[in-house]
């Protein structure tokens, strides 16, 4: 079943939308607020959860002359600002090229790097920008737990490219973690280093997409260590940035700052090297693919007239989610997750903190079922997902010779250590029993 058959199949909820901004986003905006654009495959890291499999340039990438079209149309638009990504958005010999062109045309740019190409010169110029934010990737606050995801040698370039930031005085760049297992017992730590450096932390969720697919079942954090997370989040989330990467987790209390909502075809999108759009930065598959910025109509266009859009902007009921207390805050959680792990799209998220994505994917196992993977070509620099040789990625971090696991959290040795349902709790801690099953 396609994603649409999967949308049509629902009937849409009859409601007018609200006064929240929540409410209005649902049914999808003119132009996107803001759209992720991954300019090239090209990265020289490897790490082992890119979203895109990045690693080799894509040959049919966009031209430069292309790009300055998506940006004209986005001008036009009126899109607020593009996060450009990649690979490694700053390997593209015309990425500065493409930066000025968009600044000189009302479109704000923030784009991602490890900090290949952040030198001192570089800093100093983007420390004189007003329109170019700036995030450096880091997923260990240690060299042994960042390098272990991103690969050698990157935890003391992505350091030194932040140094050079604050040297220049640049202040509030971003400090980019995606969470883990092994990194979620190091949030102090690393809003220490944004501290040090006068940045912004900003953390964002894991998802099994591109190479993630292949790490995510290792990866991603325990039960015990979302509710780390989130104690963490309600502590500090005025001053960390979040991306509304983490709305499943509404369901141990109140709702975490930010909109809370999947946005995807209705308020982001993305564009990735070779100009197909995507519904979602985190959902790169023919099921979530609405067009090509090379088509007649260009981006907007798609953005739009796609069929795909229009059926994201028609709201959906919950499915098996409807009957849980905390459907109006988590939503069902996200679209990218339950897909690639093989979940249905009307049911819960595989990290759902009530429990029942995890009885679906022990189903899933036990029905031995293989979740879907990206359907576009594979950059990496393996030639194989399996890797070279036939190597797997290695994904243990205790077994690599040399190097103990650092100590994360009590989680390690139970999953569900330091979980407290709320009083009078059954199954899902909302208090009445209301989640269904």
């Amino acid at each position: 079943m396609t994603l649409l058959d999967a949308l049509t199949k629902q009937p849409a909820v009859k409601k007018e939308p609200g006064t929240r901004l929540v409410d209005l986003f649902e049914y999808g905006l003119d132009a996107p607020i803001c759209l992720t654009w991954e300019l090239t495959y090209a990265c020289n890291l490897s790490c082992v959860h890119c979203l895109s499999s990045s690693g080799r340039r894509d040959p049919n990438e966009l031209s430069t002359e292309e790009a300055k079209s998506v940006i004209d149309e986005l001008q036009r638009m009126q899109v607020f600002y593009v996060n450009i990504g990649g690979g490694e958005p700053t390997v593209r010999p015309d990425f500065w090229e493409l930066v000025d062109y968009a600044t000189a045309h009302q479109v704000g740019v923030k784009f991602s790097t490890n900090g290949i190409k952040i030198s001192p010169e570089v800093a100093q110029r983007l420390a004189a920008s007003d329109y170019v934010d700036v995030q450096i990737s880091l997923d260990g606050a240690t060299a042994e737990v960042n390098d272990h995801v991103r690969g050698p040698g990157s935890y003391a370039t992505a350091m030194k490219a932040m140094q050079n930031m604050y040297d220049a005085g640049y202040e509030g760049f971003k400090i980019s973690v995606v969470c883990t297992r092994e990194n979620i017992g190091q949030l102090d730590e690393f809003k220490a280093i944004a501290d040090r450096f006068k940045a912004q932390l900003r953390l964002t969720r894991l998802r099994p997409s591109g190479r993630g697919a292949d790490v995510w079942d290792d990866l991603h954090p325990l039960p015990a260590q979302q509710r780390e997370l989130y104690d963490w989040l309600v502590l500090h989330g005025e001053d960390v940035l979040t991306g509304d990467s983490f709305f499943h987790l509404s369901a141990f209390g109140d709702a975490l700052p930010g909109l809370n909502l999947c946005g995807a075809g209705r308020v982001v999108c993305l564009i990735d090297p070779v100009g197909d759009v995507y519904a979602c930065p985190f959902a790169i598959h023919e099921e979530f693919l609405a067009g090509n910025v090379r088509s007649p109509g260009g981006f907007q266009d798609v953005w739009q007239n796609s069929e795909l859009f229009r059926k994201l902007r028609n709201p959906q009921n919950g499915g098996a989610c409807n009957s849980c207390a905390f459907f109006d805050t988590c939503k069902g959680g996200c679209m990218a997750a339950k897909f690639f792990t093989g979940l249905p799209l009307d049911g819960p998220d595989p990290e759902c903190v009530v429990g029942y994505g995890e009885e679906l994917l022990k189903n899933r196992k036990d029905k031995d079922k293989e979740p879907p993977k990206s359907s576009i070509t594979d950059h990496s620099h393996r030639t194989t997902r399996e890797g070279r040789a036939g190597r797997p990625v290695p994904l243990t971090l205790g077994l690599r010779p040399g190097l103990e696991r650092p100590p994360v959290s009590a989680c390690e040795e139970n999953p569900l250590a330091g979980f407290a349902p709320a009083a009078g709790s059954t199954r899902c801690g909302c208090g009445d029993g209301g989640c269904g099953s």
